[in-house]
């Protein structure tokens, strides 16, 4: 399993949708925003959260959190070693709700109750992934993004947020500030999205190139490494 991560407006869905048209071999899953995002509940618990995010944030966390464990413990099963998955468990933690923690969105109960299933679930019973491929561009970039696209459920995002969520992806995926144990070696693709791969085919040709070699490399790898080899030799 292979994660793609980056801030909101960086183009993931986009990015995933060349991937999966140009690189066959690769299997690509999208974010289930369906699950968070339309009327699934009665009502948008996204759009609810961008609005009044201190009513919302345990509800609208622990739900994506439940989400992509689900999805994560289904993914990690899955035979096919070459696909890759928007977003993921870790940065639904490290940077979504670690945000909102630090900015009183949650009661401190709150915090303690989302963090011990945090420690069940994502630290105990979720292998981590081959690697993370991470789209970067500035956040005024994709704050211009956000505004181009339009979406009814972002209308409240401001640049601050998108500004707070930058440097959290930055922390959890370069730095590797304060991540589990079993997340610090795990390799990290950074692509440079400032510029719009959508209008350049020649941008997103070096991307998609970048995104084989780096699957291609690092199963190679893991192939080679001594706990492998010795079960590939019982098999």
């Amino acid at each position: 399993m292979y994660i793609l991560e980056g801030n909101i407006g960086v183009g993931k869905s986009t990015f995933l949708e060349f991937l999966n048209k140009k690189l066959q071999e690769i299997t690509t899953f999208t974010e289930p925003l369906d699950n968070w995002n339309k009327k699934v509940y009665g009502q948008s618990l996204l759009a609810n959260f961008y609005e009044t995010p201190k009513r919302w944030a345990y509800t609208m966390e622990t739900l994506t959190m439940m989400s992509r464990v689900k999805q994560h413990l289904n993914d990690q099963n899955y035979k096919d070693q070459k696909f890759v998955v928007e977003r993921s468990i870790y940065s639904g933690h490290y940077c979504f709700a670690l945000n909102g923690y630090k900015h009183g969105f949650f009661t401190q109960i709150e915090w303690e109750i989302y963090t011990q299933w945090v420690d069940f679930l994502i630290n105990q019973k979720c292998n981590p992934p081959h690697g993370f491929i991470y789209l970067k561009a500035s956040p005024e970039i994709c704050f211009k993004r956000i505004q181009k696209r339009n979406r009814l459920s972002e209308k409240d995002i401001t640049l601050s947020y998108i500004k707070q969520l930058d440097e959290h992806h930055e922390d959890f995926l370069v730095k590797k500030d304060n991540v589990f144990e079993n997340l610090k070696n795990v390799p990290v693709l950074v692509l440079d999205c400032n510029e719009d791969f959508i209008e350049n085919e020649q941008i997103l040709n070096t991307h998609l190139y970048k995104v084989k070699k780096f699957i291609n490399e690092t199963l190679e790898k893991e192939r080679k490494t001594p706990q492998n080899i010795v079960a590939q030799q019982q098999i």
